[in-house]
């Protein structure tokens, strides 16, 4: 085990440990009622103090109706209503479910029973448009299902009196509901083994935590003047924290987005809105610079990118308009960003700096001399899982230590991500990292997206796949690129499947549990 390291740029920890709607208010006083604070593809801006009012305004509705500390589900898309709608939960006690709209009714039902939901917030335009009837249907089976439109239609004169009279006061107005900033905050639902979700649990302190500990990093070229695009969904802590939270809590503007998918829409929104700051993944970031018209995409000055590798090729496709694209690292259980390059603190090949207040070791891994597993431990490490065995139950990390599962090095802060520990193959009694071979197969074919996946063998315990998008893949070009690299044999994928989309999460990141089955699937066709 290696020895604990700290990364210690300013950040207050004490100052953080605050609920997410008190954080809010501070930002609202800091920089005023009238500051833009969200704005959609519906582009009717709100200011700070509205979006105050509107999370007392429905917030108190919503209390009505459900029970202190109540986890509710959220099935909402990224625009300004699920912004009110998370912060007026928050500031009347109750715990947001955010629900992977993506995941499919299986899935949508486990996390719902996982978090032992009874209700569910939802919109029927969004359900409509979205075509979830059939998801609704599932998780609302034996829950109160409130949409939106129907809440909206119940506010009298007096709730928006009451809400304006609070609004003056909204310290007092939450108070006999309010949380402590160790309660939990949201609930977010994460890949678990045999294909049931993990609940995760974030505390009001996890979030605000992690939103300064990012802008410490940032403070030398974010600023509140900066306009900040967000199309990944809240359902996904890059987006809830990193694209909203972080953004709203030092005063700047955030640009909502519902699909990160439509990439020709988003370019032309960021266009519209002058945003300079765009949080995205690689997947992401090709999709717009392909789809872009010339002056969509120039004002953006910076991307920060998460969820998986950038490649060579994304950045050349930016480079047209003088962005600079810094890679980032996380995950959902540290609320989720633990590292990430800034322009005055950059290495190639690395995901940037450890965030100020976090610990980091390294637990060695078998087969690995370079790095070892990443564990981590910080005021943005989650309060713990829900637990499947014992519903209701939270179990925390092991004296605050949180597992990544990724293997790394560590060097001077820096992190460089040598692969997940799930993501390599034993072949022969030798460790392989999938993602090296990758990054080999990248390397030999720049202009597509490929996976490799690791698949039972009778004589070598695992077979290496290549799942790829190139048509004209060859296993004797990759043979020959990895001798001159220096790879061994037993790193060439022994067999190649072309497809016309390698499967994508949501959020962005690569599927791999589809493609392994993909693979699976097409076996006898290798």
């Amino acid at each position: 085990m290696a020895d604990a390291e700290t990364n210690t740029p300013h950040f207050d920890a004490a100052a953080a440990r605050v609920t997410l709607f008190s954080a809010l208010l501070k930002a609202t006083a800091r920089h005023g009622k009238a500051r833009i604070a969200l704005e959609d593809a519906e582009r009717q801006p709100i200011s700070f103090g509205r979006l105050v009012l509107g999370a007392l305004v429905l917030g108190r509705k919503l209390a009505a109706l459900t029970q202190a500390r109540e986890r509710v589900g959220l099935l909402l898309p990224n625009v300004q209503g699920m912004a009110v709608t998370l912060f007026g939960l928050t500031a009347f006690g109750r715990v947001p479910a955010l629900l992977n709209f993506t995941a499919g009714v299986k899935n949508l039902r486990a996390a719902g029973d996982l978090a032992e939901l009874k209700t569910i917030v939802t919109s029927r335009r969004f359900v409509d448009q979205a075509k979830l009837d059939d998801e609704l249907a599932a998780l609302g089976e034996g829950r109160r299902v409130i949409f939106l439109e129907d809440v909206r239609k119940s506010i009298t004169s007096l709730d928006k009196a009451l809400g304006a009279l609070a609004s003056l006061a909204p310290g007092l107005a939450h108070r006999p509901h309010a949380a402590a900033p160790d309660d939990p905050a949201v609930v977010l639902f994460t890949s678990g083994t045999e294909g049931r979700p993990k609940g995760v649990v974030l505390t009001h302190a996890n979030l605000v935590s992690n939103a300064r500990q990012i802008f410490a990093l940032a403070a030398g070229f974010l600023s509140e003047r900066d306009i900040v695009m967000n199309p990944l969904p809240a359902f996904h802590s890059f987006g809830l924290t990193a694209g909203l939270l972080m953004p709203l809590l030092h005063g700047m503007k955030v640009v909502l987005y519902p699909s990160p998918l439509h990439y020709k829409q988003v370019p032309k929104l960021i266009g519209e809105t002058g945003c300079t700051f765009l949080f995205a993944t690689d997947t992401f970031l090709q999709g717009y610079a392909r789809a872009a018209d010339p002056d969509d995409l120039k004002s953006v000055r910076y991307v920060v990118a998460g969820a998986e590798r950038v490649k060579p090729e994304t950045r050349r496709m930016w480079e047209p308009y003088g962005t600079t694209i810094l890679e980032g690292y996380g995950c959902t259980e540290c609320s989720p960003v633990l590292a990430c390059n800034t322009p005055v603190a950059t290495r190639a090949g690395s995901v940037g700096r450890l965030l100020p207040g976090i610990e980091a070791r390294l637990d060695p891994v078998e087969g690995i001399n370079e790095g070892g597993k990443l564990c981590v431990r910080g005021p943005n490490v989650m309060a713990g899982y829900l637990s499947f065995d014992h519903p209701g139950r939270i179990a925390p990390p092991e004296d605050g230590w949180h597992d990544t599962g990724d293997i790394v090095a560590l060097d001077d802060g820096f992190v460089t991500i040598k692969g997940r520990a799930k993501r390599f193959a034993k072949l022969g009694g030798e460790m392989v990292s999938l993602a090296a071979v990758e990054s080999m197969v990248a390397g030999l074919w720049p202009g597509h997206n490929h996976v490799v996946v690791s698949l039972p063998d009778p004589r070598k315990g695992e077979q290496l796949v290549l799942v790829t998008e190139n048509p004209a893949a060859d296993r004797a070009a990759l043979q020959e690129v990895a001798k001159a690299q220096g790879f061994p044999e037993l790193w060439v994928p022994r067999a190649i499947l072309v497809t016309g989309a390698i499967p994508v999460l949501g959020n962005g990141k690569i599927d791999y549990g589809s493609t392994r089955d993909l693979a699976a699937s097409r076996r006898s066709l290798l």
